[in-house]
């Protein structure tokens, strides 16, 4: 039976989460600019019902109370937790904490669980937070939104049947550093498109420390290096602190490439070119919707959770790489002092 309604709440009430525009003046960025937020995918779905938010900030609580039209608000997640019968909750907070308000959320008997990325900050946390939500029956749904974006999947089916032929290299780039804010889409995304797990790394970070946007309690390098993937497909990775170039992944194959930002452009060897247009609907929208789905019943989840810790596992060899002078670090991690690092990311 399919409920008419779930309740949702969000923890963190900032740009992301809320789509607070005082936050991101402090950010230096536009929530215009977002392909969505978490406030507004909850809100526009019919089958879901906003009704509390939870924040340590008072005017962050305050502007969200006002935009949703009265919803609830706490100053502390967990008595939000405690006090709302709550289906579904965003965690929109700074990566360090993912874990904790995770795991907190699934031991309070949340249904599901639509994190931001990275899952965590170190991949022992990630893989605590997926035992966590499995053993309690909660779907941990993590926003690496090219996922959810329709042109991505249609190139995923693309490449699955052979449309670029076999595949002979990837390459990626971006402009702003930021391994584990930013590389942890584009590696996802990688690792959706091709299908194929990343079985090492040679990485070296970036010294130039460019300052992370959202505090010094943060260090988020970029960095150049190789990902071998199964098959032993090579991907190059040029992310500088600082950068000139256009931020996209190309993908190579014998048959034919593709290009891939916002739009997705493909040329055939045989001189055809396409282009893939996103969809109608936003990524975050669709995220939502087929969390709904899943906790209907009757459409699994396509995305499980697992998949974001393997993307942190190669962003954690990149500095376990650079550590060895850019050696050969093999996936998985090893137990020991690599699966502990922590990426300080935002």
């Amino acid at each position: 039976m399919v409920d008419s309604s779930y309740k949702a709440g969000i923890i963190g009430l900032g740009f992301i989460g809320a789509g607070d525009q005082v936050s991101g003046d402090a950010l230096g960025q536009r929530v215009e600019d977002l392909g969505g937020t978490h406030f507004t995918a909850l809100s526009k779905n019919p089958r879901i019902d906003l009704v509390a938010g939870s924040s340590r900030d008072e005017g962050r609580r305050q502007r969200f109370a006002r935009r949703s039209g009265g919803a609830r608000t706490y100053a502390d997640w967990k008595e939000m937790l405690d006090r709302e019968n709550l289906d579904i909750v965003s965690v929109a907070t700074y990566a360090p904490v993912h874990a904790e308000i995770s795991i907190g959320c699934a031991e309070r008997g949340v249904r599901a669980i639509y994190c931001e990325k990275p899952i965590a900050t170190r991949v022992e946390d990630g893989e605590r937070m997926v035992e966590v939500c499995e053993k309690a029956g909660t779907l941990l749904a993590i926003n690496h939104n090219r996922r959810y974006e329709e042109n991505y999947r249609r190139l995923r089916g693309l490449i699955g049947a052979g449309g670029l032929g076999k595949l002979t290299s990837v390459s990626a780039q971006w402009t702003s550093g930021r391994l584990g804010n930013v590389g942890t889409h584009t590696f996802d995304a990688i690792r959706m498109l091709t299908g194929l797990e990343v079985e090492a790394v040679s990485g070296t970070l970036d010294p130039a420390g460019r300052p992370d946007c959202r505090g010094d309690q943060f260090r988020d390098p970029g960095g150049w290096g190789v990902m071998r993937l199964e098959g032993g497909l090579m991907t190059t990775v040029h992310a500088p602190d600082y950068g000139m170039v256009s931020p996209g992944i190309s993908i190579f194959g014998t048959e034919g490439r593709a290009e891939v930002g916002a739009e997705i452009a493909i040329e055939y060897s045989d001189g055809r070119q396409e282009d893939l247009e996103r969809g109608e609907i936003g990524s975050m929208d669709l995220a939502v919707a087929e969390i709904a789905a899943a906790l209907d019943g009757g459409s699994p989840f396509p995305y499980p959770a697992e998949n974001a810790v393997r993307t942190l596992e190669a962003i954690v060899a990149f500095h376990a790489s650079h550590a060895r002078q850019a050696a050969w670090v093999e996936l998985p991690l090893q137990e020991g002092a690599d699966r502990g690092t922590e990426v300080l990311s935002g």
